[in-house]
């Protein structure tokens, strides 16, 4: 009885180490994108992407938790507009650092209290007359000891899957008006 004891007891200390230095030696950054053409101009798709207000029409939170209370700041639009959100997670907070009509939009993520931060972007690249090519993305670290590497291991299936819906979703809208 008393070597089974052992032998679990040396599986779990050593499993528990290997997980230990595996964390330590995965990267914590990480990076993400997705893509999708709609067919519009840039200029109608950033009516939707540059005001913050509009994002509500196609962006996937809301789906993920219905419960989420954005507030917006003094600007809503254009350079300089924020927002900040509570929701079951936390919350936290947005801010444009460009916004072009041609080009597209970049943004800082701030979460748990600006603990961690992100850069974001959609970007716009007009392929045809009234085609255009957005391309969502973010990248940053999780800068967290042996957890950090894991985490930023599942950001693509995690936050990748919401980049999606939220594209599919602005497609829709704008290709309907």
């Amino acid at each position: 009885m008393k070597s089974w004891m052992r032998r679990i007891g040396v599986l779990l200390v050593s499993a528990i180490i290997v997980f230990v230095v595996g964390g330590m030696m995965l990267p914590t950054q990480y990076s993400l994108s997705r893509v999708i053409e709609i067919q519009a101009k840039p200029e109608v798709i950033h009516e939707y992407v540059g005001d913050l207000k509009k994002w509500d029409a196609w962006a996937p939170w809301k789906e993920e938790d219905p419960e989420i209370v954005t507030t917006y700041g003094e600007i809503t639009s254009g350079v300089g507009a924020s927002q900040s959100w509570m929701d079951s997670e936390g919350g936290g907070s947005l801010k444009l650092t460009k916004s072009s009509p041609e080009q597209g939009i970049e943004y800082n993520l701030f979460f748990d209290q600006g603990a961690y931060q992100c850069q974001s972007a959609m970007r716009y690249v007009a392929i045809a007359e009234n085609m255009t090519k957005v391309t969502w993305s973010m990248q940053g670290d999780m800068n967290m000891p042996i957890i950090g590497g894991y985490l930023a291991m599942t950001m693509d299936s995690m936050i990748g899957t919401m980049f999606e819906r939220g594209l599919s979703k602005l497609k829709a809208h704008v290709e309907q008006v």
